[in-house]
């Protein structure tokens, strides 16, 4: 399969899995401090073909894809679960298999460039996404939308960039209960 955007990864070897199961251009953050010349690469990479970020799904990993969406808005976020990017003790995009990562790939979100701060986090303690025994519910909530694992703040920004109503979300909810 031929990807037409260019994948931002954070290292080498998620480049290769990539390229070994894929038709695809990647661009290597080389970790978690992305300079200012990488960031001008996936600028010029998003205006000439578009970009999709694929950072391993960890702290380091939402860091970067934190800064390149906020320094590069309107670029596609692919997230893959963190159970599907194990391997020897440690997690990345390059111990997923290419079912997992051709998924994640397939439903790719593009956040907004101004929030619509329809949600909040009062609406998300009426729906049981925030306190007690509220993990479940909300990973429900992320994996439904794809936006990858979020607390209850991470829940909110990325519900509002995506532009969910109090509605969608409310219809996810009782979906899953």
């Amino acid at each position: 399969m031929k990807f037409k955007e260019v994948i931002v990864v954070e290292g080498r070897h998620d480049s290769a899995v990539l390229k070994q199961y894929f038709e695809v251009d990647t661009i290597e953050t080389g970790g978690s401090a992305i300079s200012r010349e990488i960031l001008g690469y996936i600028a010029e990479a998003k205006q000439k073909r578009g970009v999709i970020i694929f950072t391993d799904p960890d702290y380091p990993g939402e860091r970067i894809r934190s800064i390149i969406n906020h320094t590069i808005p309107g670029c596609k976020n692919a997230f893959l679960e963190k159970s599907k990017a194990l391997g020897n003790h440690k997690v990345g995009i390059e111990h997923a298999n290419r079912e997992d990562l051709l998924e994640a790939l397939e439903k790719c979100v593009t956040f907004q460039e101004v929030p619509s701060e329809q949600i909040t986090m009062d609406m998300l303690v009426a729906l049981r996404l925030t306190g007690a025994n509220s993990t479940i519910n909300r990973q429900k909530v992320a994996d439904h939308f794809h936006i990858g694992k979020c607390n209850a703040k991470t829940l909110v920004a990325r519900l509002n960039l995506l532009g969910i109503s109090y509605e969608e979300l409310y219809e996810v909810c009782k979906e899953n209960e």
